[in-house]
């Protein structure tokens, strides 16, 4: 399990790379700026998700043990 959020953290971080680079800096509330907006968005909150859910698997392991 660790290595698949690991991937998927890893892909997270890569999308808002790319939408990063897709930003129009000058008007980033227009167009396909505000779409990137979203993405960078989306992608952080992913990984936030991803981050907990490791945190509580990590809990869980040492209240079984």
């Amino acid at each position: 399990m660790k290595i698949f959020t690991n991937i998927l953290i890893f892909l997270a971080v890569a999308l808002i790379l790319v939408n990063v680079y897709l930003l129009d800096f000058n008007n980033p509330f227009e167009g396909d700026s505000m779409v990137a907006l979203i993405g960078i968005a989306a992608s952080f909150c992913a990984v936030l998700i991803l981050l907990i859910f490791r945190m509580s698997k990590k809990i869980e392991d040492k209240l079984k043990n």
